[in-house]
């Protein structure tokens, strides 16, 4: 790495690394899920490797897990997708880096809803692209009315939903606005990133930007197996793309990356095999989600939007002490949670609370939160 591509990030506002904290510190501070990886997938890759499945996988990812995919996208979203419109890539993170080397080139605008993942403007950066951050509204959607504003000479709108670091699911009215904004901008990519799309709350609906068929050719939507299955260690991903610019990505890919493990591609084609009512994420994590609308609401001093979806909360601390600072509090406090700031200009303020835990710690963790919360207001 350049010592200027370096210092870019370094600057940047990537998270910082938290460690372990006080001995009997709780985390509330990792976006994992705690359970582990379904059995069936376990088995699946262990009989792989059993069976001799270690050598090179072909370079542009299995044919039969790309087929799945592509099947599996057509059937979830009605939107008939060929396994040529599917990249497979080491994690989600490697199918956003990949994806914005491929397609956006030094100086571009990058427009970015936020509060989000901050890996976003790490990427922009090594290319050296400008990041222009567009604030979200008071309730969470998305300011239509400055992206077009903004449209006309950017290059891309990146889009987390649901949202990380907020829990906030997009309505369809907002998504189907990006459609019409494509459709006036023909140089315009949308990159979805959809890593939480199978967790949402309260029977609440999910529109993903792979349903805009008006602007098929310009929406990019990059997955993960981490979440919904439980994989993060695995690093297994894909992009859906139209075939000229997946062909693009793949080659940034491939490049940069190699080829996927063999009999990690394997045991994803047993996970798209597992019926979504038996992997039971969402209705676990609402109830976590509950637990901290209920421990939170009524603290002094703390405002936050109710989370839709993923597994975040994103409250508002009315403190003169900034978000870098309460979170090095909370964590002298024995609960390790993230700093707002981490997560784009309007995030300073806040504090992102995963409840991606067991029901005890979360609860224990909470209670020193909001034990802690009485010195900071």
């Amino acid at each position: 790495m350049s010592i200027a591509v370096e210092r870019i990030i370094s600057s940047s506002r990537r998270p910082k690394t938290l460690g372990a904290g006080k001995p009997g510190a709780i985390s509330l501070a990792m976006g994992e899920p705690d359970s582990g990886t379904p059995t069936a997938i376990v088995e699946a890759a262990v009989n792989a490797l059993t069976s001799g499945r270690t050598r090179y996988a072909p370079m542009a990812g299995s044919p039969e897990l790309q087929h799945a995919i592509a099947q599996h996208t057509s059937a979830k979203y009605a939107r008939p997708t060929s396994a040529e419109e599917i990249v497979l890539t080491h994690g989600g993170s490697a199918g956003l880096a990949a994806t914005m080397l491929a397609l956006i080139n030094p100086g571009d605008r990058i427009l970015i809803p936020e509060p989000t993942y901050s890996l976003y403007a790490d990427h922009a950066a090594m290319i050296g692209a400008e990041v222009i951050w567009v604030p979200n509204l008071a309730d969470g959607s998305l300011d239509l009315d400055t992206l077009h504003q903004q449209a006309a000479d950017a290059r891309m709108i990146v889009l987390c939903n649901p949202g990380n670091p907020t829990g906030r699911v997009y309505p369809d009215t907002d998504l189907h606005r990006l459609e019409q904004l494509l459709q006036d901008t023909p140089n315009l990519l949308l990159l979805a990133d959809e890593a939480y799309a199978d967790i949402t709350f309260d029977g609440g609906t999910f529109t993903s930007a792979l349903t805009l068929a008006r602007a098929r050719g310009q929406v990019i939507c990059c997955s993960t197996f981490s979440k919904t299955y439980a994989m993060t260690g695995w690093r297994l991903g894909h992009v859906v793309a139209p075939v000229e610019l997946a062909n693009r990505i793949n080659t940034i890919h491939r490049t940069i990356n190699g080829p996927l493990s063999t009999f990690i591609q394997d045991a994803a084609l047993t996970a798209l095999e597992i019926p979504d009512a038996d992997l039971q994420a969402a209705a676990s994590y609402q109830q976590r989600r509950d637990i901290v609308l209920d421990l939170l609401s009524g603290l002094p001093a703390v405002e936050m939007l109710p989370p839709q979806g993923a597994f975040y909360a994103f409250p508002k601390i009315n403190s003169s002490l900034t978000s870098d600072e309460m979170a090095a509090r909370f964590a002298e406090a024995g609960v390790l949670v993230r700093s707002g700031s981490e997560f784009g200009p309007s995030g300073e303020g806040h504090i992102r609370i995963s409840f991606a835990t067991d029901v005890e710690s979360l609860k224990e963790g909470l209670a020193r939160f909001a034990s802690t919360l009485k010195d900071l207001v």
